[in-house]
């Protein structure tokens, strides 16, 4: 079973939105035992959409598109693939009910162009939108499926779990299925860890291994086919354990989207631990770090930043004497950061950051040159650090560096 999935929108080719549908459905497909072989993107452009729906039907079993489905005259993927296969656009009439309600309860005027999102395929199947009002369809013939989504990510998930899904286990139903397991690690580059696992790169058939590198990580993605699931998790668990075995000292998570962060947080509530900090060239960016993870006020309570050497005297009590004879950037001034932090908030461990962002060298130091230090109940330990690059990933990069000196305190 072959799919291929076709983004519909100009605003994707100029790089004004970034297409993640294309994940989502890739994922969700191959959950499914579907397999995703190509991935097209197409401007709003009517001649170009025909050919490639041409192509893509001479290549793919199931073809999904993504997009074109609104209100305005360059929405034009249902009337396009309509066309194609001689379908006539007939109203949904659930759709349309659902629009009068949605302009009547908002007290808007709706213009006659948003009748286009209710019109599906005479002889397809709507597909209810629960958080919008471009209505979906799917449509098989004798050779291929069409599945047409919005776009809007909102709009796309729900609409893809709720109806088309069901519609893809019934209509495609397999006894093989792919089953992915996604392993996260930090320390290690994609050279360095593909140069370790080179042999089983190499050798892989079923299961498989892809490593992807994201700013400042590695993940690696097992993949297996299989017609058993436990027989599948089994092999997958074999593989692992391979891996682990050889660069397990650099893992710190599983899934997707998982974060080092989340990891970190998770691992403080399951202790019972606060944590606090004080940030200087950071300027606050590992805090907002733990901001933006649900819950983390249970460990959390807040913290310091501490840009200038006298903001660390005056907030930090740090003293004057030690600034002027070792610097900010500098072992002592991290540790007697991390101390006081984490006595004024009387936290289980505080992390400082001081160094150089760049562009330019401060106290003689180059950019990229960093002190990270952990107070913990037990005492300080700092390190120093080299990052390269621009001044944000030289941030981003003293962040997840502290994030991974607390979670191995904290596997201690």
């Amino acid at each position: 079973m072959k799919a291929e999935i076709i983004a519909v929108g100009t605003e994707l080719l100029l790089g004004q939105v970034v297409n993640t549908n294309a994940t989502f459905l890739s994922e969700e497909l191959a959950s499914l035992g579907i397999e995703v072989y190509y991935h097209s993107v197409v401007g709003d452009n009517p001649k170009r959409l025909e050919e490639l729906v041409t192509l893509a039907e001479n290549r793919s079993d199931l073809i999904v598109f993504c997009g074109g489905l609104g209100p305005t005259e360059d929405d034009l993927t249902k009337q396009i693939v309509a066309q194609h296969v001689g379908q006539e656009l007939v109203r949904d009439e659930a759709g349309y009910e659902q629009m009068l309600t949605f302009f009547k309860n908002g007290q808007r005027f709706m213009t006659e162009n948003n009748l286009r999102q209710t019109l599906v395929f005479k002889d397809g199947t709507a597909l209810p939108n629960a958080t919008g009002l471009a209505i979906g369809i799917f449509y098989r013939t004798a050779t291929a499926a069409y599945l047409l989504l919005p776009g809007p990510p909102s709009e796309l998930k729900p609409m893809f779990i709720q109806q088309a899904r069901p519609i893809l286990q019934t209509e495609f139903s397999s006894e093989e299925q792919l089953i992915s397991r996604v392993l996260r690690f930090y320390g290690i580059g994609e050279s360095a860890l593909v140069t370790e696992l080179a042999d089983l790169i190499d050798s892989q058939k079923n299961p498989t291994v892809a490593p992807y590198a994201k700013p400042n990580e590695v993940t690696l993605r097992l993949t297996v086919k299989t017609t058993d699931e436990s027989a599948g998790q089994a092999k997958l668990d074999e593989l692992e354990q391979q891996i682990q075995a050889r660069v397990g000292e650099y893992f710190y998570g599983y899934g997707e989207h998982t974060s080092l962060a989340e990891v970190v947080v998770d691992m403080l509530k399951e202790k019972k631990k606060t944590v606090t900090a004080a940030e200087s060239l950071t300027a606050g960016l590992f805090q907002a770090t733990l901001g933006d993870i649900s819950g983390v006020s249970r460990v959390f309570s807040g913290g310091y930043v501490t840009y200038a050497k006298e903001t660390k005297s005056k907030m930090l009590g740090i003293n004057e004497d030690l600034l002027t004879a070792y610097g900010t950037v500098s072992k002592e001034c991290a540790e007697a950061m991390a101390l006081a932090a984490q006595a004024k908030e009387k936290a289980d461990y505080a992390l400082s950051f001081t160094g150089v962002a760049g562009p330019d060298e401060l106290e003689n130091q180059r950019p990229g040159t960093v002190w990270i230090a952990l107070a913990t109940n037990e005492g300080v330990k700092s390190k120093c650090y080299h990052f390269s690059r621009d001044r944000a990933y030289i941030r981003h990069s003293a962040v997840m560096a502290g994030l991974d000196l607390l979670r191995k305190e904290l596997l201690r």
